[in-house]
């Protein structure tokens, strides 16, 4: 994958991330008894699904060009910025085991783009 190509799938893992953390405040918004108009004036909820829309058209344009077997694994890197922008922003625990998971994750990622 070229450098320009890698950069674009790595903008979709952030952008992703980022939507994951947004839907987390929005959930966080909803009163115990959310209404239909909680769910629909909810600015962190429609923020996130803005986010979330962008993100997949831009997947996949990466898509187009890009072998899903290079592209995809580079989205398990979610599973190390979402904790960490979780416990960053959020004040989330960030585990021992979620670290090395993560660590895990990418050498998966490493080995994956080797095979390439």
């Amino acid at each position: 994958m070229s450098a320009f190509l890698t950069s674009m799938t790595l903008l979709c893992v952030l952008g992703i991330s980022i939507g994951q953390l947004m839907f987390k405040k929005a959930a966080l918004r909803l009163p115990a008894e959310a209404g239909l108009h909680d769910w629909i004036f909810n600015g962190w909820l429609i923020s996130a699904l803005a986010l979330y829309g962008i993100t997949t058209l831009l997947w996949i344009w990466v898509l187009r060009s890009a072998p899903l077997h290079l592209a995809y694994p580079l989205m398990g890197l979610a599973f190390i910025i979402v904790p960490a922008l979780g416990w960053l922003f959020l004040g989330e625990p960030l585990h021992l085991q979620t670290l090395g998971g993560g660590l895990l994750i990418l050498a998966g990622i490493a080995l994956t783009a080797r095979a390439a």
